[in-house]
């Protein structure tokens, strides 16, 4: 149906509607252009997510990417941040396609609009102009008539009247006939000027308008089409970025199926697995056997000749819940004997104190040497602050990267190699003499690394040589039986436990390695035993050890050493990375094993020399 033909009286009301179909227009390109700002904010949003929960940049991460479903969180973060990256394109589709080109659709479609109704308000002016001309000339004609008329009733009345004189009737006909002269004149323009205004309307109507009409119908049709066109695009905007998004979504299931528990679980004990082996069984410690002997037949004490060096406490105590006290005078120690049944008559005392007292002082070093390290951000070089099985990790890790460093260096050089044989075989390409000072460079990285990497195996092959094998344990469980069976030790569990809490076997030789180098008269003098015990038996050296490299000794429970310096040892290392030396008298404490070189005695335990 057209506009023009069905809709020839209804200029104002096509004019209203079109101008609400241009507002209509206008308010879809708004509702666009806040979707985009919608998908833009969402895209930006999404990426700010992923970039915050992306793992840092220190050594945590390297610990997280060893499990699988940190690996897979990973993953799902970076296709996350792929899938806000599909958002923006949809709102750069959104905007260019779109907002773009409605906004300049907007600005012709207003220019074709007001064209057409300026055309359609002239054509209605026209018309309206000849219409009152019409008008005019009826009204002229009407009133041409009605004077034609006066002036016959008048001519009439004065030829019926015998009074009046031959020349006024004369004058009265002339009058008349000019009168009806003018009308026919009025007539006839009126008739002319209808028929031209019938001609002017008709084509007003059924050409002029309808051709103004149909062009308005076309407009409002391409713009009902545009829109459409438009409401397509914006669902293909989408429709276009499915495939990649179904893919970043197939990727974030991949990857969660990709976690493996198993792995993960296994990965932990990688992770924190120390080397240690587990505490061997704890002996029978008959001390009714020491209540029967007497002071003459105990064989400290009669058999040797032995002295002890004067009982006091220790400087560098190791005890953590101790209270501090004024030092009691110094004094002399009994005989094993005497010490045993004063230890049975009277109060009951804690048992294991230097076993508990070296558990929580060696936590405490490795927990303050752990705090440093995070604050310092890194470690000694050879990772001697870490356990066994940790630091044979890392140091294995070290020479692989180090050898992959090797392996670069000799790549490069066999090149440089290559470009020098062929300079000499063709010197016009360049001089031979010119790649020597950067193979001489390669020569030495490489003698650098080679270095290294011989400084790394021979720490790994110290740590893998203190790592205690299967056929020790079984050995070191059959020692045990076999002392239990044989022996009554009167040493304290404090003898057996080693720093991180584990236990060992330590012998009576390590009291008598003490008696034979420094011997002290036996006293009667009575040990002073308190509530909060304050006091505990000196240990005795079990061997000397040199010092090999410096150590400040910064943690509590620590001595600090100078390179070269001779020191006695009273406690071998546990397996923990630590031994306890003395100084003098009053000062002793905890070093790394790996700093110094430990000789024990001959007839300590183990008889054996290690570095």
């Amino acid at each position: 149906m057209s506009w023009g033909s069905e809709l020839w009286d209804q200029f104002d009301n096509l004019e209203k509607h079109t101008q609400w179909g241009i507002e209509f227009v206008e308010k879809y390109t708004k509702f666009v252009k806040e979707r985009s700002e919608i998908e833009t904010n969402y895209a930006k949003q999404i990426r700010n997510l992923s970039k915050k929960y992306q793992p840092k940049k220190n050594s945590r991460e390297e610990e997280e990417s060893k499990y699988t479903f940190c690996r897979a969180f990973l993953t799902t973060l970076n296709e996350l941040n792929d899938y806000a990256g599909q958002h923006e394109v949809i709102a750069e589709n959104l905007t260019s396609q779109i907002i773009i080109e409605l906004s300049r659709y907007l600005q012709e479609l207003k220019a074709e609009r007001k064209s057409h109704f300026h055309d359609g308000r002239k054509a209605q002016q026209h018309i309206e102009s000849s219409w009152k001309q019409l008008e005019s000339c009826k009204r002229r004609f009407e009133r041409d008539c009605k004077e034609a008329d006066r002036a016959q009733q008048y001519f009439e009345k004065m030829d019926a009247d015998i009074n009046v004189t031959k020349a006024d009737v004369e004058k009265a006909r002339q009058q008349a006939q000019m009168r009806h002269q003018m009308a026919a004149d009025s007539k006839s323009d009126y008739s002319a000027y209808l028929q031209k205004f019938n001609q002017e309307q008709n084509e007003h109507y059924y050409t002029v308008i309808p051709n103004i009409f149909q062009k308005l119908q076309d407009m409002e049709e391409k713009r009902i089409d545009r829109i459409g066109v438009c409401m397509k695009t914006f669902a293909d905007v989408d429709r276009q970025v499915l495939p990649i998004v179904g893919k970043c979504l197939d990727g974030m299931t991949k990857a969660a199926e990709s976690i493996e528990p198993k792995t993960d679980s296994k990965q932990v004990v990688e992770s924190y697995k120390s080397g240690f082996e587990p505490p061997g069984d704890v002996e029978f410690e008959d001390y009714g056997q020491a209540m029967k002997r007497t002071a003459s037949d105990t064989s400290l004490s009669n058999s040797r000749d032995v002295k002890e060096k004067p009982k006091e406490k220790s400087k560098g105590k190791l005890w953590p819940f101790m209270k501090n006290k004024n030092k009691s005078p110094k004094q002399h120690k009994e005989p094993l004997s005497h010490r045993l049944n004063d230890f049975m008559t009277s109060k009951p005392k804690m048992h294991c104190l230097r076993s508990l007292r070296r558990g929580l002082s060696l936590k405490l070093i490795t927990l303050n040497s752990h705090v440093r390290n995070l604050i310092e951000g890194s470690g000694p070089e050879d990772f001697s602050h870490l356990p066994p099985e940790q630091r044979r990790k890392k140091l294995q890790g070290k020479i692989d990267e180090l050898n992959k460093d090797i392996q670069k260096e000799m790549d490069q050089r066999d090149a440089l190699t290559k470009m020098k044989d062929v300079y000499v075989k063709n010197p016009q390409m360049g001089d031979p003499a010119s790649v020597d000072p950067r193979l001489s460079e390669i020569g030495q990285n490489i003698e650098k690394l080679q270095f290294e990497v011989q400084k790394f195996e021979g720490w790994l092959a110290e740590v893998e040589e203190r790592m205690p094998s299967k056929s020790d344990t079984h050995r070191r469980s059959g020692l045990y039986e076999t002392q239990n069976n044989t022996t009554v030790s009167t040493n304290c569990a404090q003898d057996r436990e080693s720093p991180d809490g584990s236990y060992t076997e330590e012998q009576n030789s390590e009291t008598q390695v003490k008696a034979n180098i420094n011997p002290i008269p036996p006293t009667s003098t009575t040990p002073e035993f308190d509530d909060e015990f304050d006091d505990e038996e000196t240990l005795p050296t079990i061997g000397t050890c040199k010092a090999l490299y410096p150590f400040e000794g910064h943690n509590e429970g620590t001595i600090s050493v100078a390179e070269g310096e001779l020191l006695y040892v009273i406690e071998e290392d546990k397996g923990d990375g630590w031994t306890r030396v003395r100084r003098n008298e009053d000062e002793e404490g905890y070093v790394p094993t790996s700093y110094v070189e430990v000789f024990l005695e001959t007839n300590a335990k183990g008889a054996m020399t290690y570095i």
